[in-house]
């Protein structure tokens, strides 16, 4: 359950470095991309893969 956990985590930071995020997040990162929820998920899990 550990190592799912750290590749969600992983994907998160890695998505929210490339400033592709849903609403929450652009107003806190300057130039950030806001996308819906299921867009910002799919980002996640192509930094998994």
């Amino acid at each position: 359950m550990k190592k799912v956990t750290n590749l969600i985590e992983q994907g998160m930071k890695k998505a929210i470095k490339s400033k592709v995020v849903t609403y929450d997040f652009t107003i806190q990162i300057k130039g950030a991309t806001e996308v819906k929820t299921s867009r910002f998920a799919t980002e996640i899990l192509n930094t998994i893969k």
